[in-house]
Formats: structure tokens, C-alpha cells, sequence
């Protein structure tokens, strides 16, 4: 998968790394990807709702360690 922009939001609580993600994919092309690192726990649910209210496509979600990583594709 290659991935076209990452957002570092570590360390940054609810709702940072929304609003993070929310630019970053603001200046993407459509059908490209962003990864978002988080170690907010809230951040699995928040991406799926965000998802959702977006239409910009979840196309992963996963933990390593105590990060949560999401991809997302710009509608």
C-alpha cells in the first residue's frame, strides 16, 4: 500500500487528531492515502465516525504497540 502523506498526532488527545487528519486530507487528490499515527485510544472510534461523516473511505485500522494506525482514502 503506498501512502501518500502520514500525520504524526502522538501524544495529542481527542479532537487533535481529527482535526490533524482533516487538513492534511483537505490539500490530497482524490483516491489518495493518509496515515495517521495516534495514541489516543478514542482515536479507533473517532476515525470510524469521521469516516463516515466524510465519505472518505477507512481502509485500515490496526495497533502496534501502544500506537493505533489509520489509513484513510480521500474521496
Amino acid at each position: 500500500m503506498q501512502i501518500d502523506q502520514e500525520v504524526d498526532a502522538r501524544g495529542l488527545n481527542c479532537p487533535l487528531p481529527i482535526l490533524r487528519a482533516k487538513k492534511a486530507l483537505a490539500g490530497m487528490a482524490s483516491g489518495q492515502l493518509l496515515r495517521v499515527v495516534a495514541t489516543d485510544t478514542g482515536s479507533l472510534r473517532d476515525f470510524q465516525a469521521f469516516a463516515k461523516q466524510t465519505g472518505n473511505e477507512l481502509v485500515e485500522q490496526r495497533t502496534e504497540g501502544g500506537e493505533f494506525i489509520h489509513v484513510l482514502r480521500r474521496r
